[in-house]
C-alpha cells in the first residue's frame, strides 16, 4: 500500500501510516474504503472496534500497563479529507491515492491536496494503538467521516459506547495553539430558477483562476478572493455595458473553502465581442492591484468560443443571477467584541453550480452567536426564493472547569519553555457535536502545523509533526 516516501522521516511510526491513509483515497462522500482499512487495522490487533453506518469508526485499546485504574482517553479525528487537485494534474482522486513528496522540510502532495487536514490525526492515532512501548490510559479512538461537508459523521456518531470524559481532538493546524471553543453553523444552499432562451450571438468563456483560497474558518480574516464573488463584480461591471445571457457558471470545491475558480459561459452580441475581451483585461488589472500582491497568480481571461445559436438564461434569470453573486453577503460580517482579533460571525459563497432547473449557490454560514445565525439566514432570505439548510452543528462554548486544559497548558510550557495560545476558532469543530451529545467531555484540540489546508498547496510541517508527536505522548501519561 505505501510507496516509503516518507519511511525516513521521524516519528517513523506516524508518517507510515500517514502515508497508507494516502495511498487510500478517502474525500469526503468516499470514505468506505478508509473505513474499512481502520476495521481491518484493529481487526488484525484484535482489538475492539465498531463501524456503524455512516462509516464512523471506534477502536479501543486497554491501558499499556494492565493494572492502571485510569479512565480512557478519547482520541479524535475526521478520516475525510477535500480532494482537490489542479487543472493539469491526471488523476482520479475518487480511486487513485496522492503522490507524496518532501520539499524543504515538509510533506506536500503533487498538486493535490494532501489531506494532512485530518489525517495527521488518524496516524497519530493509529501510531498510539499500534505501539507497544509507549504509556498511556485505555484509549478510545474515534474516526469520524464528512466532517469536510457538514459533520455528518460526527451527527451520527453513537457515543453511548465511550466512556471517556477527556476528549483530544487533533484537528487543529497551528502548532502552539490550544483551541477551547468554536463557533456553530450550517450549510446554505440557494435555487435560482432558471428561465431558458434561445440566443444567437458570440459564445464566450470568462475564466477566473488560481486564487490562494483557504480554510473558510481560519482563514477567512486573511481577506483573500472568493472567484465567485469576484465573478459577480465582473459580470456586473460587464452588464453596465455590453448586451450578454449567462449560459452557465460553476466553480469551487466545497461550502467551506474560499473559491479558487469560476468559470461563466455567456452569449453576446458578435460586434462587441472584442470590447468585452478588453474590458475583462482590464478587470483583471484592477482587481489584480487591489489585492496588493496578496492574489499573486490570479488569472482572468475572457475568449471567443465562436458564434452560434444555444439556449441561455433568459435576461430576468441572467440579471438574477448576476445580482445574487455580486451583491449577497459574503466574508467576515463581525469580529468577536471581547475578542477583537477573532471573528465572530462569517459567510463563505463555496460552491456555484448550474443544473438543468437551477444555480445553486452553496454558503458555509458561522457564527459564535445563535442569534448572528439566525441574522445572517434572514438577509440571505431575502435574496432568494428557494433555499435548504444542512449541516447544522452547535457551538463549542468555553468551558472555565475544564481539568485538561490547565494540565496541557502546564505541559507545554514545561516542554517547550513557553505559553501556548489559548483561543476559541471561527472554524466549525467536530467538538461542538460531540459535547452536545456527551456533555461531560472535557475538550480540548491541538495539532502540528499545517498550512494551504483545503487547496492544492497543503503541507505538513515534518518537524512540528515530530514535536506535537512528543507532546501528545507525554499529555498521555499525565492522564495516567
Amino acid at each position: 500500500m505505501s510507496n516509503n516516501i516518507l519511511a525516513d522521516l521521524q516519528p517513523q511510526a506516524v508518517f507510515k501510516y500517514f502515508e497508507q491513509i494516502c495511498a487510500i483515497p478517502h474525500g469526503s462522500g468516499n470514505v468506505k474504503q478508509i473505513s474499512d482499512y481502520l476495521c481491518e487495522f484493529a481487526r488484525e490487533r484484535n482489538l475492539w472496534f465498531k463501524q456503524d453506518e455512516s462509516y464512523n469508526v471506534i477502536i479501543k485499546k486497554p491501558a499499556s500497563n494492565s493494572e492502571s485504574k485510569a479512565a480512557p482517553v478519547i482520541l479524535q479525528g475526521h478520516i475525510d479529507m477535500v480532494a482537490v487537485k489542479t487543472d493539469d494534474k491526471v488523476k482520479d482522486m475518487e480511486k487513485e491515492g496522492l503522490d507524496l513528496y518532501i520539499d524543504d522540510g515538509f510533506v506536500k502532495a503533487d498538486r493535490t491536496t494532501l489531506g494532512a487536514d485530518d489525517g495527521i490525526a488518524v496516524a497519530y492515532a493509529l501510531a498510539i494503538l499500534d505501539s507497544r512501548d509507549i504509556s498511556h490510559p485505555p484509549i478510545e479512538a474515534v474516526f469520524t467521516v464528512d466532517e469536510e461537508i457538514g459533520m455528518g459523521g460526527a451527527h451520527h456518531l453513537d457515543t453511548s459506547v465511550l466512556k471517556g470524559k477527556i476528549c483530544l481532538n487533533i484537528d487543529s493546524e497551528i502548532e502552539g495553539v490550544m483551541t477551547v471553543g468554536c463557533a456553530g453553523g450550517y450549510i446554505y444552499d440557494t435555487f435560482i430558477p432558471i428561465e431558458w432562451s434561445e440566443e444567437s450571438g458570440t459564445k464566450m468563456t470568462i475564466s477566473l483562476s488560481n486564487l490562494q483560497g483557504g480554510h473558510s474558518g481560519a482563514e477567512i480574516q486573511k481577506q483573500l478572493g472568493n472567484a465567485h464573488k469576484i465573478m459577480g463584480r465582473v459580470l456586473y461591471a460587464l452588464a453596465k455595458d455590453y448586451d450578454f445571457n449567462i449560459v452557465s457558471t460553476n466553480g469551487g470545491n466545497a461550502a467551506n473553502v474560499i473559491a479558487q475558480y469560476n468559470t461563466t459561459e455567456i452569449i453576446a452580441d458578435p460586434a462587441q465581442t472584442q470590447d468585452i475581451i478588453d474590458a475583462v483585461a482590464g478587470l483583471e488589472q484592477t482587481i489584480y492591484a487591489e489585492f496588493a500582491g496578496q492574489e499573486p497568480t490570479l488569472s482572468l481571461k475572457a475568449v471567443s468560443d465562436g458564434e452560434t445559436t444555444l439556449k441561455a438564461f433568459d435576461a430576468d434569470t441572467t440579471s438574477h443571477v448576476i445580482g445574487f453573486l455580486y451583491g449577497a453577503i459574503d466574508g467576515v460580517q463581525c469580529y468577536d467584541r471581547a475578542f477583537p482579533t477573532a471573528v465572530e460571525s462569517s459567510l463563505n459563497t463555496g460552491i456555484v453550480e448550474t443544473t438543468e432547473d437551477t444555480v445553486k449557490i452553496k454558503f458555509q454560514v458561522r457564527s459564535s452567536v445563535a442569534t448572528k445565525l439566525d441574522d445572517m439566514q434572514n438577509k440571505l432570505d431575502l435574496a432568494t426564493a428557494s433555499r435548504e439548510i444542512s449541516g447544522e452543528y452547535p457551538a463549542w462554548s468555553y468551558n472555565a472547569d475544564s481539568v485538561i486544559r490547565p494540565k496541557a497548558i502546564e505541559l507545554y510550557k514545561e516542554m517547550f519553555g513557553k505559553e501556548p495560545t489559548v483561543e476559541t476558532t471561527h472554524g466549525g469543530l467536530e467538538c461542538g457535536i460531540l459535547y452536545g451529545k456527551k456533555n461531560d467531555l472535557d475538550i480540548i484540540s491541538f495539532g502540528p502545523d499545517l498550512t494551504g489546508v483545503h487547496t492544492y498547496n497543503e503541507r505538513v510541517h515534518i518537524a512540528s509533526t515530530q514535536r506535537m508527536w512528543n507532546y501528545l505522548k507525554e499529555l498521555l501519561k499525565a492522564c495516567k
